[in-house]
């Protein structure tokens, strides 16, 4: 018979965030506004809404930022591209 494990490894920086609070560091900027936070300690995800608060990454968030971020990379494409062809020396 096999004696339950604890997750001990787990269980401590979730008590660190507990006490002490979230130590959130960016991990993905998505757009000049919208970034992707993770907690240093206890890896909790968040990414910032519509409205500019934070919320928990969900799946449903991590596929709107993925478009977002297509979107936008492709839009920054085209502006380099007009402004390289359209530059007069």
């Amino acid at each position: 018979m096999q004696k339950p494990t604890t997750n001990k490894p787990t269980l401590i920086p979730k008590m660190y965030c507990n006490l002490f609070g979230h130590d959130f560091q960016v991990t993905k900027k998505v757009t000049y506004h919208v970034k992707e936070y993770t907690c240093n300690h206890c890896k909790k995800q968040l990414t910032t809404n519509s409205n500019g608060s934070l919320i928990e990454l969900t799946p449903k968030f991590r596929e709107i930022n993925a478009i977002l971020e297509r979107i936008h990379n492709s839009k920054m494409l085209r502006s380099k591209k007009k402004m390289v062809g359209s530059s007069i020396y």
